[in-house]
């Protein structure tokens, strides 16, 4: 599809302007192509989300209900393209939890993504969400990011509340299995497996930072508490702080130079739905390098507009919390923001209802709809049948 996009309000080098957009052979380029006018929308770098995990409810939308992947892997593809995600991080557990939360279900995606992303019509990618207590599971997950190219992972610690939900909340603890595909016994068991190790947690992470710094692997830790804890993590290598629950882990990973990923959704929702510090808090102190979408793919979108419609920070600075700002965390060159020569990968975003009508991806229409649609098959097929003429 080589066409030339006119009359649209475009997000260039950090500024909104009139200018136009020629897409050719799925980049940004300078030719003169067929023209389709977009007066009345945006046109803006395409989403990039570096941790989603409302996949899952494709995959299972009940806990007793699971659905093919692969087959799941579409309806995804299709949900990431309607929310205007172009590159998308699929977060997948690897957990002592086991059931849909262990190594064999992500070993299970992976291999269906293999076979899927050739017919992709969005940039699907994976990150691990590692446990801390999954250390005799050590030589399985090399295996693992070496086999299928994962660069991203995630070291989280959900042990402690399992070990607490059992003094005091036993039937979350048994929704909390069944949400995992187990049973209570089973979880209990998992639970006391995990927690055999716990003195070997330290060489566990040592050992997988040195092999991540080699291979050139990105990671970081989920939900930091305190300062202590995210100084700990940032000396390990575990650089990108993803939802730190304190304004004080935030801060100190600005101090040490480190990136702050929020949820969107407690943006659009006005805050925490644990209570923790709100990303809005983060942002307006200047401690939030960028959004992702946590559980809910549309809030994104709908969290940059929230920002720049509420006059908290403009629009160019609230879509990089969602594209130029990842983009150049994961080190990802030609994508993230609309120059010549990157891959046309861009948003259409109707100006009065900030709705995202059309998403193209390597300069193909991954989604489109309304009037964008209307306006660009439009075109293509007058010109078409004009050409055969």
């Amino acid at each position: 599809m080589d066409i030339k996009l006119v009359n649209g309000t475009t997000l260039l080098e950090g500024e909104l302007c009139n200018e136009a957009i020629s897409i050719e052979d799925g980049y940004i380029s300078q030719e003169n192509c067929i023209e389709v006018d977009l007066a009345g929308y945006y046109l803006l770098p395409g989403i990039i989300d570096l941790h989603g995990d409302a996949f899952e409810k494709h995959i299972a939308p009940r806990p007793s209900a699971r659905f093919d992947t692969e087959l799941a892997l579409n309806a995804i593809d299709k949900d990431l393209a309607a929310n205007g995600i172009t590159t998308g991080w699929m977060a997948l557990n690897w957990s002592w939890e086991g059931g849909r939360r262990g190594p064999e279900e992500a070993f299970r995606f992976a291999e269906a993504l293999t076979n899927y992303n050739e017919r992709s019509n969005t940039d699907i990618r994976i990150q691990i969400r590692c446990e801390t207590h999954t250390t005799n599971t050590y030589r399985k997950l090399i295996d693992f990011l070496k086999t299928y190219g994962v660069n991203y992972v995630v070291f989280n610690d959900h042990l402690k509340d399992a070990l607490e939900c059992i003094e005091t909340n036993i039937d979350q603890l048994n929704a909390w299995a069944i949400n995992s595909g187990t049973n209570l016994d089973s979880h209990l068991k998992a639970i006391s497996l995990a927690n055999s190790q716990k003195h070997d947690v330290a060489e566990y992470l040592i050992r997988l930072s040195k092999f991540f710094d080699k291979e050139n692997i990105r990671y970081g830790s989920h939900d930091d508490s305190d300062a202590i804890t995210r100084k700990k993590f940032s000396f390990l290598g575990a650089k990108i702080c993803e939802f730190p629950t304190s304004i004080e882990a935030a801060k100190m990973a600005k101090k040490l130079n480190d990136p702050v990923l929020m949820g969107a959704p407690n943006v659009v929702r006005g805050g925490s739905q644990s209570g923790n510090v709100a990303a809005l808090e983060l942002i307006e102190a200047g401690l939030c390098t960028a959004l992702v979408s946590d559980y809910y793919y549309p809030s994104l979108k709908q969290s940059a507009f929230k920002l720049f419609d509420d006059g908290v920070i403009s629009l160019a600075d609230a879509w990089s919390l969602i594209s130029k700002n990842p983009a150049k965390m994961m080190g990802l060159d030609g994508i993230g923001e609309l120059n010549i020569g990157n891959r046309a990968d861009l948003v259409i975003v109707n100006k009065l209802n900030f709705e995202v009508e059309a998403t193209i991806w390597r300069g193909k229409i991954a989604f489109a709809s309304g009037s964008v649609a209307e306006r660009i098959f439009g075109k293509l097929s007058r010109t078409e049948i004009f050409s055969a003429a």
